[in-house]
C-alpha cells in the first residue's frame, strides 16, 4: 500500500520530511476492522508528533479516517465488509495517510450516511474531543437542551475542537461564548451557533463587556498561559476549567483556588493509550455524533480538502496546520 512517512530531523517545508513509500498492507488483529482510507483529516496533533521525531525516525501521521471496511479481525462483531465507517487514530500506530488503516472495533463508528467521506474524514478526533470534554470531564449533560441557562466560554472558538465544542454545547443547551482572532473567525463561531464572540485579548475585560459576566465552565482549546488569568476571573463560583493544550511554563493553580474551582483535563487517545475498560465508549460517543449530523444538528467542519495522497498533499496540509490561520479542518481525499 503507499503511505506517507513522515521523517524527523528536518523542516516540515523540506522535501525530505514526508516522503511516499510502499509499505505491506496491515492484517487485521481479533479486534481490528482494516479501512480503506477515503479521506484522512489534519489536525494539531499531527504537527506536535512531527515536531518530537528523533532525527531519522519515520511515523505514518493522521489522526482521523473515513472509508470502507475491507477486513475483519476475528472477533469483530460491530461491522461488515464494505460499510463505512469513521475513526480517530490512536498514538501507538501508523496513522491514516495510507491507503490502509487497522482500527480497534470500539473506537469506530457507521460514518454519517449524508455526508460524503471527505466531510466525514474531518469529524472523530475533534468530535470525540469536545464530547469527552463537554461532559465526561466537565459534566454537562448529553442531551438536547439539558443544560439551559448555564453559559460556556471556549477559548478557540473557530479551531477544529472549538468549532464542534460551539455546536454540541449549543445542542445541549448552553449559552455558548467564543474567542476569535480575526473577523472570519469570529463570523464562523457566530454561525456555528456562538451567542457572544469576543477578541483574543483581555478576556475579563471584553467578556463582561459584551453581555456575560461570568460563565460556569470554559473549555480551553489553545494558549491557555495568555489566558489563565482571565478565565480564573469569568468563572463562577464552584464552576469548571477543562484543558487540551499543554503550557508553555508552570501555572498558578491556587488562582482559583477562593472559587472552590475543578481543572480537568481532556485527552482523546486516553482511552486507546491505556487501553481503558470503557474504551468502547468512543464508538458510541462516534454513533451519536452520526446521527445529530444526519439530523442536521451538527455539521462537519471541514473548511479545505486537498487532493490525493502524496509527500506533496501531506506537506501542504501540515505546514498550512503549523501556521496558525486555520479555520475548521483540512482534510486530504485519498
Amino acid at each position: 500500500m503507499k503511505a506517507i512517512l513522515a521523517v524527523g530531523g528536518h523542516d516540515p517545508a523540506s522535501q525530505a520530511a514526508f516522503i511516499e513509500v510502499d509499505r505491506p498492507r496491515p492484517t487485521p488483529g481479533p479486534h481490528d476492522v482494516l479501512v480503506h482510507v477515503a479521506a484522512a483529516g489534519v489536525n494539531p496533533v499531527d504537527t506536535k508528533i512531527f515536531a518530537r521525531l528523533t532525527p531519522g525516525e519515520e511515523r505514518i501521521l493522521g489522526y482521523d479516517a473515513c472509508g470502507t471496511v475491507a477486513g475483519l479481525g476475528e472477533r469483530v462483531r460491530r461491522f461488515d465488509l464494505g460499510q463505512t465507517v469513521y475513526c480517530a487514530g490512536t498514538l501507538a500506530g501508523p496513522g491514516s495517510n495510507a491507503e490502509y488503516l487497522l482500527v480497534d472495533e470500539r473506537r469506530a463508528a457507521l460514518a454519517p450516511a449524508n455526508l460524503e467521506p471527505a466531510q466525514a474524514a474531518a469529524l472523530p478526533l475533534t468530535a470525540l474531543t469536545a464530547w469527552e470534554g463537554l461532559f465526561d470531564r466537565l459534566g454537562f449533560t448529553p442531551a438536547a437542551g439539558a443544560n439551559a441557562g448555564k453559559r460556556l466560554l471556549v477559548i478557540g472558538g473557530a479551531g477544529g475542537v472549538g468549532s464542534m465544542v460551539i455546536q454540541l454545547g449549543v445542542w445541549a443547551g448552553l449559552t455558548v461564548a467564543a474567542t476569535a482572532g480575526r473577523p472570519e473567525s469570529a463570523a464562523w463561531c457566530r454561525d456555528l451557533g456562538a451567542t457572544v464572540v469576543i477578541g483574543r485579548g483581555d478576556v475579563a475585560e471584553e467578556l463582561p463587556r459584551a453581555g456575560m459576566a461570568e460563565v460556569e465552565a470554559v473549555y480551553c482549546t489553545t494558549h491557555m498561559e495568555e489566558h489563565w488569568a482571565a478565565m480564573a476571573r469569568v468563572l463562577a463560583p464552584q464552576g469548571a476549567i477543562c484543558l487540551i493544550d499543554d503550557p508553555s511554563g508552570p501555572l498558578d493553580i491556587t488562582i482559583l483556588k477562593q472559587k472552590s474551582a475543578r481543572i480537568c483535563w481532556e485527552f482523546m487517545f486516553t482511552r486507546s493509550l491505556f487501553s481503558t475498560a470503557d474504551m468502547a465508549r468512543q464508538g458510541l460517543i462516534l454513533d451519536n455524533v452520526a446521527r445529530l449530523v444526519e439530523a442536521g444538528t451538527l455539521r462537519t467542519t471541514v473548511s479545505e480538502v486537498l487532493a490525493g495522497l502524496s509527500a506533496d498533499t501531506v506537506r501542504a496540509a501540515h505546514l498550512r496546520q503549523k501556521s496558525g490561520t486555520m479555520v475548521g479542518k483540512q482534510v486530504i481525499a485519498i
